[in-house]
């Protein structure tokens, strides 16, 4: 049998990594093959050497994430678990220790994957961004910490949220209520990301102002968007047509975010998607960048993960169809 001693520096630390009951070093146990002990501000690990190598990387890059504020939960262990497989661990250092912003609460928001760090950078240091990947990855509510965070910075003037409301085939006039109420159903997940961030009274007093714009896709034709911070969530069921509109409704000072999930396209089948050709059209122009997230990127729940793996297989086996 193998040992390796791992000292701890600091005692919240320690617990954070044990977790609750033990949980995290039972997942570690597990996954590893491997004992681990606690012996005061060390642990020892003991098991076949490669294992316990695997595992002491595991450890160290856990305790990395705890020292930038990270609680150790079945989410990132999982996360660590992958990066280690893949020889990636290392790349953790990366991660920023600041938030992007701080919402009502008090929780500091920040990238918690690779992933998700290079799609921050990218909307930082680009004009036009498009964050493709499954549900889960953080790229609409990332996107509208950002838009938060320029607005406070006043680099921008005005929020703008869009979405086609595909559902109602962008014919919102059969809905009840006026403009407001008929885009709500469309656009919960961006209003819920904006309470979060904002609270209700602010973000009510924003839109009253006029600072924060909530409209359908189809509004935005004919219109010049200048000094805003516009954010086109749900862009996988856009058309072609659609997407070069909005696309060329940016303005000066302004900043565009796309965001979108290619497996989940709701367009009829005989239409094309605008995010799968723009994708396509634009990947070698300048100022515009395109990031893709995976299932290591998903921070909700682990089936979250596994459900967009099964698909993945399933797809790769050429039993489904996609439309795209």
């Amino acid at each position: 049998m193998y040992e390796r001693i791992i000292s701890v520096d600091g005692i919240e630390h320690m617990l954070n990594l044990f977790g609750s009951y033990d949980e995290n070093i039972n997942s570690l146990q597990k996954e590893y093959n491997i004992t681990i002990v606690n012996r005061g501000d060390e642990i020892k690990l003991t098991g076949d050497e490669d294992n316990v190598s695997r595992a002491a990387k595991a450890i160290d890059t856990l305790l990395l994430l705890s020292k930038k504020g990270e609680r150790i939960n079945e989410q990132n262990l999982r996360y660590v678990f992958s990066l280690v497989s893949e020889g990636l661990q290392d790349e953790v250092q990366k991660l920023s220790d600041d938030g992007i912003c701080v919402t009502l609460k008090g929780k500091i928001v920040k990238p918690k994957t690779i992933g998700q760090k290079k799609y921050v950078d990218a909307i930082r240091d680009n004009t036009v961004v498009l964050g493709i990947g499954p549900a889960g990855t953080g790229k609409t509510y990332l996107a509208v910490a950002m838009a938060v965070k320029a607005f406070r910075a006043h680099e921008v003037s005005k929020i703008i949220l869009t979405r086609p409301a595909v559902e109602a085939g962008e014919k919102l006039g059969f809905l009840p209520g006026d403009l407001q109420n008929k885009v709500d159903p469309y656009l919960r997940p961006l209003y819920d990301a904006l309470f979060e961030m904002l609270g209700p009274e602010n973000f009510q007093k924003q839109l009253e102002r006029g600072s924060i714009e909530v409209a359908p896709l189809a509004y935005m034709r004919g219109r010049t968007l200048d000094d805003s911070f516009i954010i086109l969530d749900e862009a996988q069921n856009t058309t072609p047509e659609q997407m070069k509109m909005f696309l060329t409704r940016l303005g000066f000072g302004s900043k565009i975010v796309i965001t979108g999930d290619v497996t989940q396209i709701d367009l009829p089948d005989s239409k094309r998607s605008g995010l799968i050709e723009a994708m396509r059209v634009l990947k070698n122009v300048e100022d515009i960048s395109i990031n893709r997230f995976t299932e290591k990127d998903v921070v909700r729940h682990k089936l979250v993960q596994d459900i967009i793996k099964a698909y993945e297989k399933y797809y790769e086996r050429g039993s489904g169809h996609k439309n795209g």
